[in-house]
């Protein structure tokens, strides 16, 4: 199954990403256009989706949602706006196994997770 017909597939979409430079990085952007093009063809129309992320700075990836969150709207997406999964100082939050140790992150994303399937949910009964 290539990528479009992947997200086509799926009932929801989950991001996870780093930030770069402010923003998000660009093979992210790249995944997005591609699989948004042409138009007529947008895969990720009506679709939930959900975002996280972790950063090594203070604003864990803030800027970089909010990008993302933009690109939603005229991909006619539906975004999950809380909980918020802004992992900042994420060197700290993770083992040398990379597993998230900080409990309230684990928390958070949980609670994402849950929000996302409870929209979901909402969307295909109407």
């Amino acid at each position: 199954m290539d990528f479009k017909s992947s997200i086509r597939a799926a009932d929801a979409i989950l991001i996870a990403t780093p930030e770069y430079n402010y923003s998000i990085p660009g093979v992210l952007k790249n995944a997005i256009d591609w699989a948004s093009r042409p138009p007529t063809d947008n895969v990720f129309h009506d679709k939930p989706v959900a975002i996280m992320g972790a950063s090594t700075d203070t604003l864990g990836t803030a800027r970089a949602q909010y990008h993302l969150r933009q690109c939603f709207v005229f991909l006619n997406m539906h975004a999950v706006n809380r909980p918020e999964v802004m992992v900042s100082f994420a060197r700290e939050k993770f083992d040398a196994d990379g597993r998230l140790k900080d409990e309230k992150m684990r928390r958070l994303i949980g609670e994402l997770i849950e929000s996302l399937v409870a929209l979901t949910t909402t969307m295909t009964r109407h």
